[in-house]
């Protein structure tokens, strides 16, 4: 995904930073990462009071394979009904940003 999709569908928030990361992006607002794009998905994070949202919503956690072993990443892909819906993309990306505010920097 290029990084004027990007940030437009972060435009809830206002101007987000791309950085480029591990053969991904890195998506940072005021300074925190809130999003991955990794394989040109768009992940979001979260935490232990959003995470089940997100998997009521039908998000699926992201992991990698770490030495033979599943590592669940707090990283979650986007409902797919919000990419119909701006307001609702607003929502899952607030969420995403409280959730980069109460981890630790």
């Amino acid at each position: 995904m290029d990084n004027a999709a990007i940030e437009d569908m972060f435009s809830a928030l206002g101007p987000v930073k791309v950085k480029r990361m591990f053969g991904g992006k890195g998506i940072y607002f005021d300074g925190r990462i809130l999003a991955l794009e990794v394989g040109g998905d768009i992940l979001l994070k979260a935490d232990a009071q959003t995470a089940p949202q997100f998997e009521a919503a039908g998000a699926t956690q992201w992991a990698y394979d770490g030495k033979g072993k599943s590592v669940k990443m707090p990283y979650w892909s986007i409902p797919d009904q919000a990419f119909d819906d701006p307001d609702e993309m607003a929502d899952w990306v607030r969420l995403a940003w409280q959730a980069a505010l109460r981890a630790k920097p």
